[in-house]
């Protein structure tokens, strides 16, 4: 008996590729398609989620012709305190955690001056400068400051180039308590400033350019979902790289070099604060504007959770660090 033929899948009436194989194809690449806004997927680099739940600087940059937090992405919007003239004060608590969040940290660079012998001085006064000119950004960019169009996307640019620059001098910081090189010395802290002012100018010409349309590279961002591959590494990702680097150097400093356990416990609140800001703004910040008729949101816990964190990594700091040592005859301090 011979064999019977194999059976082959049916030809399209064109004599193009099998039906089957086409189906096929195309099951796959439907697959592979990245995710539409309004799925329930998160399309990669798109921002209108997040701007639709949360009040973040990135979002002004999206928003046209306002560039404010009122973007085409919906949502709760946050109104806050009614002015003349149609306007509102939206984040007023936002606003006044901020001017505290100035006060703490001036204070905490004074206080860091006293600590004549203390490791990474200079670097830890530097980050808090920094955290210093965010907050003041944050008032105008997260605080829904009534302000003209282009002043907002200054500060909006000038505070996400900040928040990156921020998060990689604290890395450094952590990198400095190795003592790879003698802290505080001109090489230490040139360093630093310009590696992070690197990283701030190029971020914020980015910011400047997508807000501005200077060249129009980055146009397509204003449309739904409001893709911009740049800003969300840049402002999503990066800092958290630069965050969760920090917290692993500074544990194996302390659990594996200086072999101490309380420094722990502050630096575990740090991290436990941080990231309670960030689920309030995230997470929890939409169900907070539809409960209060968009008189607060998540931004204002953000504010107030960071500013603590940030107190916290300087009493970790304070904590594994020498300022009762007989000072040097050469102060290696400006």
């Amino acid at each position: 008996m011979r064999p019977s033929p194999r059976q082959q899948p049916p030809r399209s009436p064109w004599g193009q590729r099998p039906l089957a194989t086409s189906m096929y194809v195309e099951s796959s690449q439907a697959e592979m398609s990245p995710p539409i806004a309004g799925t329930g997927r998160l399309t990669w680099s798109a921002l209108q989620d997040f701007c639709k739940d949360s009040t973040l600087p990135v979002c002004n940059l999206l928003s046209s012709p306002g560039h404010d937090q009122n973007g085409p992405w919906g949502g709760c919007q946050l109104t806050g305190i009614p002015l003349s003239g149609g306007r509102h004060l939206g984040n007023l608590g936002s606003i006044l955690l901020c001017t505290v969040a100035i006060a703490a940290a001036a204070f905490m660079v004074l206080k860091s001056e006293k600590k004549r012998a203390a490791v990474g001085r200079r670097e830890m006064q530097l980050f808090l400068l920094c955290y210093i000119i965010i907050s003041i950004c944050e008032i105008f960019s997260v605080g829904v400051f009534p302000l003209n169009e282009s002043v907002r996307i200054a500060f909006t640019a000038i505070h996400i180039g900040m928040i990156i620059a921020a998060t990689w001098i604290l890395m450094l910081n952590a990198v400095v308590g190795y003592q790879l090189i003698d802290d505080g010395t001109p090489l230490s802290m040139g360093l630093m400033l310009l590696s992070a002012a690197a990283l701030f100018i190029g971020t914020g010409y980015i910011a400047l350019d997508t807000g501005f349309q200077w060249t129009g590279y980055w146009n397509s961002s204003y449309q739904l979902p409001n893709r911009n591959i740049a800003l969300y590494v840049l402002y999503q990702l990066v800092p958290l790289i630069f965050l969760v680097a920090f917290f692993v150097l500074e544990t194996i400093l302390v659990l594996r070099v200086l072999g101490e356990v309380r420094p722990m416990i502050y630096l575990a609140a740090a991290a436990v604060l941080f990231a309670l800001g960030q689920v309030f703004n995230y997470a929890i910040s939409k169900s907070i504007c539809d409960g209060t008729s968009g008189r607060i949101d998540g931004a204002l816990f953000e504010t107030l959770f960071t500013l603590l964190s940030v107190v916290m990594v300087w009493v970790f700091w304070s904590s594994i660090t020498e300022d009762d040592w007989p000072m040097p005859s050469t102060s290696t301090y400006p």
